[in-house]
């Protein structure tokens, strides 16, 4: 109902839809920027939802949310884009110092972990989407959104099933690019 009044081009149902949807882009947040092993992080997970509204509310016209989900996964996107745009201006402050950004790649229920650069990392997602746009999408659905295999099949329409072997894929593919 809500996304359908935004569609519809009112700006007081956007208005009340990051509200109640706040906690749930905070743990988003606090995922992202958690992942993060600057010392000297100062873009935490009440900011980064914060810019996200600021860019948000800049946008004009339909939004094309088409769920619930779809939103969280454009908005997951959007602050991960705000995370790299970060990363790559403190990177190019520093000169490549000490200052980068580390992230963790969440093998989620398989367990282990492994540090990357947060530039290196949106890099190889890009690479992953060239390579085969599906398992890069479920990547940042899984990763970055935090949806289960169930909500990114339904956001994708395909089989759980499905959404498991891209997963595999998409971190198989990921260690790889960001090993090299």
């Amino acid at each position: 109902m809500l996304l359908c009044r935004i569609r519809d081009g009112d700006e007081s149902a956007r208005d009340e839809l990051l509200p109640m949807l706040y906690a749930e882009l905070k743990e988003i947040a606090a995922a992202l920027t958690g992942k993060s092993s600057a010392p000297d992080q100062t873009l935490n997970a009440t900011a980064l939802v914060h810019e996200l509204y600021v860019r948000l509310a800049k946008r004009e016209g339909d939004a094309g949310w088409q769920s619930r989900e779809h939103f969280l996964a454009m908005a997951a996107r959007a602050m991960r884009n705000l995370l790299i745009d970060y990363a790559r201006t403190r990177r190019r402050d520093k000169r490549g110092g000490d200052g980068w950004n580390r992230v963790t790649l969440d093998e989620a229920s398989d367990g282990g972990s492994t540090e990357f650069d947060l530039v290196e990392l949106s890099d190889s997602l890009e690479a992953l989407s060239d390579y085969n746009n599906r398992v890069g999408r479920v990547v940042e659905l899984r990763f970055l959104a935090g949806l289960s295999t169930e909500q990114t099949a339904a956001e994708l329409g395909v089989s759980e099933r499905q959404v498991r072997r891209d997963w595999k894929i998409g971190r198989t593919f990921l260690m790889e690019q960001l090993a090299s």
